[in-house]
């Protein structure tokens, strides 16, 4: 049976909009996932292996961070290196964001 990636309690998410000025597009950012009540454990899982090239137990532990917390920053670097990243997640249905790297 899969595990639904959602809170009990049925806790809404608020997506806050990126902004951003492309001046410092090499700074350090955070690309952020936040639980969501839609998406099965495999699927989340098999997203942040197929976008991130991260490893099965690392999207695993992510994914059940993200279940745990809420939240989770699924990988730092560069905005113009995050900016397809999280376009991926968010087209594969994941409530993603980007926060700093200005």
């Amino acid at each position: 049976m899969p595990f639904h990636l959602f809170f009990e309690d049925d806790t809404d998410v608020e997506i806050e909009e990126e902004v951003t000025d492309d001046t410092d597009l090499n700074d350090p950012a955070q690309l952020i996932v936040y639980n969501d009540d839609h998406n099965y454990f495999d699927y989340v899982i098999k997203c942040f292996k197929e976008v991130l090239k991260h490893s099965e137990v690392q999207a695993e532990q992510l994914a059940i961070i993200i279940h745990l917390k809420g939240k989770a920053t699924v990988k730092t670097a560069s905005l113009q290196e995050l900016r397809p990243l999280k376009d991926a997640l968010v087209e594969r249905g994941l409530s993603a964001v980007i926060e700093g790297g200005s």
